[in-house]
């Protein structure tokens, strides 16, 4: 058994502390908003000017202009606030926000993250996440443990473009949570009905201990 897109989420929602500001990045990232704990106050950011982001719409009820970075409709609070995509990456770069919560290709051992784009195919661009890595507290990464193919995306070396070097800290994938610590990736935690062996060899990343 490996975790599902949902159950990915509301692991990384743990790592939520009250009074942070967090940012979501596109995919499963956004869905750890509804799977934030009970108690736990935190602020969700939006690089596109939005500070205070609530949750999904209901049918018929969505505003065009109301939108994350991922170009997904939200809604707003009270305590919303609107301003600028300089202000936003002014906060970003400033060390104001805590914590980013992103997917990714690809990880190295080191915590070098490849997110933005595979080489020969059509991107926007790399959109706010060069920013992020270099400018929040924390970056968490949440993915698939392998690709498609059966691949690991857990590697000694990124072979994609980077989005930075040495950024990551936490990896939750569909088989467990991993740390990046000097010489490789040490083992927080596994999913439910997965062993250690069987995380161990789905990674090509070095496993320290």
């Amino acid at each position: 058994m490996m975790w599902n897109r949902n159950q990915m989420a509301a692991r990384a929602a743990q790592e939520l502390q009250d009074g942070w500001y967090v940012n979501l990045g596109i995919g499963i990232p956004t869905l750890v908003a509804n799977y934030i704990p009970d108690g736990v106050e935190v602020t969700l950011q939006s690089e596109n000017g939005m500070l205070g982001m609530g949750p999904s719409p209901f049918e018929d009820e969505e505003d065009p202009d109301l939108i994350n970075a991922g170009k997904q409709t939200i809604t707003e609070l009270p305590q919303t606030a609107f301003f600028d995509s300089a202000q936003s990456f002014s906060m970003i770069r400033g060390g104001k926000i805590a914590m980013a919560i992103l997917g990714a290709m690809e990880v190295a051992e080191n915590g070098d993250l490849a997110n933005w784009m595979i080489p020969g195919k059509l991107v926007k661009g790399m959109g706010g996440a060069m920013d992020l890595v270099a400018g929040v507290g924390r970056v968490v990464v949440v993915m698939d443990h392998t690709s498609k193919h059966g691949k690991s995306k857990l590697l000694r070396t990124c072979t994609l473009p980077l989005t930075g070097k040495g950024v990551v800290n936490r990896i939750i994938t569909n088989l467990g949570v991993l740390d990046v610590v000097p010489g490789g990736l040490k083992i927080v935690e596994c999913a439910h009905g997965v062993s250690d062996a069987d995380l161990r060899a789905a990674t090509e990343a070095a496993i320290i201990g």
